[in-house]
């Protein structure tokens, strides 16, 4: 299915999720996620600032921020930087996204585990994003763990998604109902 359609779908979707129902699937979605192995033995984890159609991770960061060292993303032209998060230091950046502010970049290569958001997913790890690539960059140039994180449904049927050339697939997608270990 063409991506721009996928997109519109899932627009559609979110507008009909109400606040109540927002609060309960980044719950759910984030006590999944606090139960993985791979969760705890990482230290090092980068995640996004949630926009407000997206889970929200703003209450997660604040539970693990003094256990664990996040990071987040900071759109530098067509790529994205990593600095370590700061809930003090965030500025409105690029898209009207809360970014880190500051000079501290740390490579991709020191991250163990990478929190994606995306518009769709399905089965296969397959992702849609929102259309400008920058977390594919990013994806083809890390060993770490990558995590998708959406609501149910968000997880789209086989089939649906047919990859570019240039995404990179996910290594596990969580939603509300769903822990999916993707196996190639």
């Amino acid at each position: 299915m063409n991506k721009d359609i996928i997109r519109a779908q899932i627009r559609a979707a979110k507008a009909l999720v109400g606040e109540a129902e927002r609060r309960s699937a980044a719950t759910s979605v984030f006590n999944r996620l606090e139960k993985m192995a791979a969760f705890m033995m990482a230290d090092r984890i980068l995640m996004y600032h949630s926009l407000p159609d997206e889970l929200s991770t703003h209450e997660f960061l604040d539970r693990w921020g003094k256990r664990k060292r996040f990071f987040l993303p900071r759109v530098n032209g067509v790529n994205l930087d990593i600095l370590p998060y700061d809930k003090s230091s965030l500025r409105l950046g690029a898209f009207h996204i809360e970014e880190p502010d500051g000079f501290d970049t740390t490579s991709v290569d020191d991250i163990e585990m990478i929190i994606v958001p995306a518009v769709a997913f399905d089965r296969k790890g397959n992702r849609v994003g929102r259309g400008k690539g920058y977390y594919d960059r990013l994806l083809a140039t890390t060993r770490a763990l990558k995590v998708g994180v959406g609501y149910d449904f968000q997880l789209r049927p086989d089939g649906d998604i047919e990859p570019d050339q240039n995404d990179v697939p996910l290594d596990v997608i969580i939603t509300e109902s769903t822990l999916l270990i993707v196996r190639r």
